[in-house]
């Protein structure tokens, strides 16, 4: 269990997701460009076995943007998408549009 002040250090950002590729070498991992309305980050992530580049392009996802950058097959991702984990990750997308960069409290 975590109290509520450790969750509020969690910034958590609705992104548009810009540009989506393939790692090489990796079945798994895509690096992503996201669009948070005043900046734009790279994230990689674990969803090359269940969505496409092409399909995840224009998508908006749920990002944590404050997490240290970390390196993952030499490429540096700066934040983390949130999914669900139904033996695949499943995206979690907000019911309507809203702008990059809105807060999710």
């Amino acid at each position: 269990m975590i109290n509520f002040e450790d969750f509020k250090k969690l910034d958590l950002k609705v992104a548009r997701i810009i540009e989506a590729e393939r790692i090489e070498n990796s079945e798994k991992l895509l690096k992503l460009k996201i669009d948070l309305g005043d900046e734009k980050r790279q994230i990689v992530a674990g969803l090359g076995k269940t969505y496409s580049p092409e399909t995840l392009r224009g998508k908006e996802i749920v990002v944590i943007i404050n997490l240290e950058p970390r390196r993952l097959l030499g490429i540096e991702s700066q934040g983390m998408l949130l999914a669900a984990d139904n033996n695949e990750p499943i995206l979690l997308i907000p019911e309507k549009e809203v702008p990059p960069g809105t807060k999710i409290r």
